[in-house]
């Protein structure tokens, strides 16, 4: 691992892990993370959810437009805003529903928030934040073995980010297949709660940008 993602690691190890309760909040419109707050990655499931889910059932991403190993994924694109030259500590929370994926050459922050690093399984579904200045990327659904189950996550995380650097919000499911929301699990306060998505999903909220 290089001494940037090392240098990362030591700041991040610091950070406290909020409790599920935390508040719903908004931001200013005029905060540099404005155009992150409440980005969404999705994965919908192309089949509509039954009545009685079979447990650990997988079933077709509806990403795919074509080859579902190479269209099953999407890539969102923002700019952070700021001034150019300084650098910022953004706090973000993580609330939705995923299947479990493996990272390696990386480091583990908590249960579930990998920095650095690369992929280390072939076909479960994966979900990455890169920053372009300070260069860095985070995985955010890692666990230490995949499988066919579902759950649920809260966490905050913070990372720093330079003024004027492109955030690329990165998804993949690597094979067109997905774990379903076989337990009908739901995040309470996020959409479409008390309903559960069909699919998984991560929504992306700031809670807090300081210099």
């Amino acid at each position: 691992m290089s001494s940037r993602i090392l240098t990362s690691f030591s700041i991040l190890g610091t950070i406290v892990f909020a409790a599920s309760g935390t508040c719903v909040h908004a931001i200013d419109s005029k905060s540099p993370a404005a155009s992150m707050d409440g980005f969404r990655f999705e994965f919908p499931c192309k089949d509509p959810m039954p009545d009685n889910p079979k447990e650990g059932a997988d079933g077709p991403s509806g990403l795919v437009t074509g080859d579902p190993k190479t269209t099953d994924n999407f890539t969102a694109k923002k700019k952070f805003g700021g001034e150019p030259g300084k650098r910022y500590k953004v706090t973000l929370r993580f609330r939705g529903v995923v299947e479990p994926m493996m990272y390696k050459e990386g480091q583990s922050v908590g249960e579930y928030f990998y920095v650095g690093g690369v992929k280390n399984n072939a076909t479960y579904n994966i979900y990455q934040i890169s920053v372009s200045s300070p260069k860095s990327h985070y995985f955010l659904n890692r666990q230490d073995s995949v499988g066919h189950r579902i759950f649920t996550l809260d966490y905050t995380q913070t990372i720093e980010i330079d003024g004027g650097a492109e955030v690329v919000f990165f998804g993949d499911g690597q094979n067109g297949r997905m774990i379903t929301n076989y337990k009908k699990l739901v995040v309470p306060e996020i959409a479409p709660a008390p309903a559960p998505f069909n699919g998984q999903f991560i929504q992306v909220d700031v809670l807090d940008v300081k210099e």
